[in-house]
């Protein structure tokens, strides 16, 4: 056998496994449900200092019904006490460049999910609740079928209610929502961080984006 006729066979291989995993996988959720496995919520935080740091953060979420055959309002829920700073993958996704040591790392996650900012260990969920999901009949700039979802979304126990527009794919059985919103961190109860007099220190306004992997309802 060849060279080229045992990658082929790898390929077929690891292909069928994907795709059994995928039937798995969906075996498992109802219509409607969010893949926890593969599905993140990433934001990008500027920086307001003249030394400071822009950042790129990844978290999981704990549980996601975005839609149901019956027109049933979804719940997103967000483990708050995943969320990540600075990895490489998550930075690569926000497309910033360069890599964050170790060390640097550490302290931003210290600071993020401590009492100052996050307060993971009293606030260990955000939700977006009453969620919605409706087709705009148009096409996104990538032209893929453009949705919006809006619902109520909860952080810090303060809700206010958001619109996003979305993107919906057929992708490998799936349909991947992917869509960003933006928020203030003070509409919330945040302060921003900042130290050495704003020198060191990151903006108010924060970028989320959803990138979610949801069992069709067909």
């Amino acid at each position: 056998m060849s060279i080229l006729q045992r990658a082929f066979l790898l390929f077929l291989c690891l292909f069928v496994a994907h795709v059994g995993q995928i039937v798995s996988a969906q075996e498992t959720l109802s219509p409607g449900s969010v893949n926890l496995e593969y599905s993140r919520v990433y934001i990008f935080v500027d920086k307001s200092g003249v030394v400071g740091h822009q950042h790129a953060v990844v978290g999981k979420l704990k549980s996601g019904q975005l839609y149901s055959p019956r027109d049933e309002r979804g719940t997103l829920v967000f483990d708050m006490k995943s969320f990540d700073a600075d990895g490489l993958p998550a930075r690569k996704y926000i497309g910033l460049e360069g890599e964050t040591d170790e060390g640097t790392r550490k302290k931003v996650n210290e600071n993020m999910l401590g009492p100052e900012i996050l307060s993971v260990e009293m606030y260990p969920e955000a939700k977006l609740d009453k969620a919605t999901l409706k087709s705009t009949g148009q096409m996104s700039k990538r032209q893929l079928p453009e949705y919006i979802l809006e619902g109520d979304f909860t952080l810090h126990r303060t809700t206010k209610h958001i619109r996003i527009k979305c993107e919906v794919e057929q992708k490998d059985g799936w349909h991947h929502v992917r869509g960003a919103f933006k928020i203030l961190q003070s509409d919330y109860g945040i302060k921003p961080f900042s130290k050495m007099m704003g020198a060191v220190g990151v903006k108010d306004e924060l970028l989320i984006i959803g990138d979610l992997w949801v069992v069709p309802a067909s």
